[in-house]
């Protein structure tokens, strides 16, 4: 490659998720001989002081202050001249976006500048899931879905991370799926093999965090917002510890946010609060799926979430709603349980028969590993990147 591409990576807001993590990773990680990368977000998130440090890396970070999650229809065309007038100014060839508002705004800005200036921009957008569900009232559901089918018709490459979310797509007619790629959100799976049969991290990890060595763990990760629906797996909590008053459990979530007070409140009103350790945001994520014995989700929409593909490649059992990107991976009585969404007392007995039939759980928890193949490998998806913007120039 004689020429370096110029590719500009534009994210609403660095958030602790997986779309964040996973975009700082490509942007740090992807070759520095055949791109040159930029990294265009909104201001305020827990992972700008890592975006900033990229500049190590040879990458041109930029903050926009209007660059915002919520709709607001001054700032949202604030952020469309910034990043017109960016774009305009280096030139790319290819303007790859993530996440739903910065994913529409960043591609029409993209779109009028090789309209009015006759660039030749590749456009590519993934999805890490949607902005929209079954779960969002009817009006911005349709809002967002008209966007994307609108804002697809300009898109060169529609990346995906679940094909469920790409089997959804298909079926709204959101772009042609002769532009679909299936890019899975990765994790470093060698970090995470296998590691909840680690007992001596286990041991650490538990004195460490002040958890009774002999009490099993059920655990969640995620940011605190509608979205994970952390309010269900309280409910289970109360469920379980109801069904097995003599059992020694314990019960992490694992994250933060908006809902945090909340949540507390809720607990102490199910009379929980002392089966819960509310964790905050943890950094050591390997140490805390040593520690896991099963793992929950409750989210009623997702992509397909890190947190449990790093589970099952430690070795623990995924109990979780079946929506999107989980129908993916979780398989019942294979490597976990997926049950209908809202349907907490389906979960509830789940974890109930992993908890007390030890043949169905190590028959489980010795396969789990086994269901996560080479795609879901971090450095894997930085190549299939680099591949795919080699592909649009080649």
């Amino acid at each position: 490659m004689n020429k370096k591409i110029k590719v500009v990576h534009i994210i609403t807001k660095l958030e602790l998720g997986g779309a964040q993590r996973n975009t700082l990773y490509t942007v740090e990680n992807i070759s520095k001989e055949n791109f040159d990368v930029y990294l265009i977000s909104g201001c305020g998130g827990i992972l700008d002081s890592e975006a900033i440090k990229l500049s190590r890396r040879n990458v041109k970070v930029v903050f926009l202050k209007n660059l915002i999650r919520e709709i607001n229809p001054i700032k949202d065309f604030l952020s469309f001249l910034n990043i017109y007038n960016f774009l305009k100014e280096i030139n790319p060839d290819i303007v790859h976006t993530h996440s739903s508002k910065a994913g529409i705004v960043g591609r029409w800005a993209a779109f009028f500048l090789n309209f009015f200036k006759k660039r030749k921009i590749k456009i590519i957008h993934t999805f890490h899931g949607f902005s929209f569900s079954k779960f969002h009232n009817f009006f911005v559901r349709n809002l967002y879905i008209f966007l994307e089918y609108l804002t697809g018709k300009i898109s060169d490459i529609l990346i995906f991370v679940s094909k469920e979310n790409m089997n959804t797509a298909k079926n709204l007619r959101i772009g042609s799926y002769k532009k679909y790629v299936l890019i899975r959100s990765g994790i470093k799976i060698k970090e995470f093999y296998r590691v909840s049969e680690n007992d001596g991290l286990k041991i650490i990890k538990k004195r460490e965090l002040n958890l009774p060595l002999d009490y099993r763990i059920i655990t969640t990760i995620g940011p605190f917002k509608p979205q994970k629906n952390l309010v269900d797996f309280i409910r289970m909590v109360k469920i379980v510890t109801n069904s097995l008053p003599t059992y020694k459990l314990k019960f992490l979530i694992v994250g933060d946010g908006e809902q945090r007070q909340f949540l507390i409140d809720f607990s102490k009103k199910l009379k929980v609060s002392e089966k819960i350790y509310f964790l905050s945001w943890h950094k050591d994520i390997k140490g805390i799926m040593c520690i896991t014995d099963i793992f929950v989700l409750t989210s009623l929409w997702e992509g397909l979430p890190r947190s449990a593909v790093e589970a099952l490649v430690s070795g623990v059992p995924v109990v979780s709603y079946a929506v999107d990107g989980l129908k993916d991976i979780i398989v019942s009585d294979v490597n976990g349980f997926i049950v209908e969404p809202k349907n907490v007392e389906e979960l509830s007995k789940k974890i109930i028969l992993l908890l007390t039939d030890n043949k169905i759980f190590s028959k489980i928890k010795g396969l789990t590993w086994q269901t996560i193949d080479y795609s879901f490998d971090i450095d894997y998806m930085v190549k299939q990147q680099e591949d795919l913007y080699s592909r649009l120039f080649s």
